[in-house]
C-alpha cells in the first residue's frame, strides 16, 4: 500500500512538471534586433498542432497590420492573426510548422522550444543554421 501511495505522489509531481512545461498560453514577444517588447501571443493546440495568435499590441511593435503578407492575411490587423500555424510535436520541441514576419511578410520554417521559463522560436529559410532566433517570456 505504501508504495502505491508514493507512486501516486511521484506521479502528481511528475505530472504537474509536465504542464509547467507547456508552451500552451500567453506569451509575450521580443524583438531580436531591438529587444523590445512586441506583443502578446497567444499559443494554443488544435487538432493535435500548435499555433500562435497575437492577442495584443504593445508600444514596441513595429507594424499593426501584416501589409507584405502573402493570401488571407495581406493587410490584415495582427490582433487575431495566427503568426504561427501546424507547428508538430517532435522529440523534446515542436518543428514543421510556419512563421509569418508581419514586418516583411515573408513565412518562415520554425522551430520552438522552452528553455527554463522561456519560450525560444526560430525562424529560419531552408536549414536551422540560417535564420533568426527570438526568446518569448511567459506572461503572468
Amino acid at each position: 500500500m505504501h508504495k502505491i501511495g508514493s507512486l501516486l505522489f511521484f506521479t502528481f509531481f511528475v505530472l504537474i512538471e509536465i504542464k509547467s512545461q507547456s508552451i500552451i498560453g500567453i506569451w509575450e514577444t521580443i524583438d531580436d534586433i531591438t529587444g523590445k517588447a512586441k506583443s502578446h501571443v497567444e499559443i494554443y493546440e488544435k487538432s493535435g498542432k500548435i499555433y500562435g495568435k497575437v492577442i495584443k499590441l504593445l508600444p514596441g511593435a513595429a507594424v499593426t497590420t501584416c501589409n507584405n503578407c502573402p493570401g488571407e492575411k495581406n493587410g490584415k490587423s495582427l490582433i487575431g492573426m495566427d503568426i504561427l500555424w501546424e507547428f508538430k510535436p517532435y522529440k523534446d520541441y515542436w518543428s514543421y510548422g510556419q512563421v509569418v514576419d508581419p514586418k516583411n511578410g515573408k513565412i518562415y520554417s520554425g522551430n520552438i522550444w522552452l528553455e527554463g521559463d522561456n519560450l525560444k522560436l526560430r525562424g529560419y529559410i531552408g536549414i536551422s543554421l540560417i535564420g533568426r532566433s527570438q526568446i518569448w517570456h511567459k506572461v503572468k
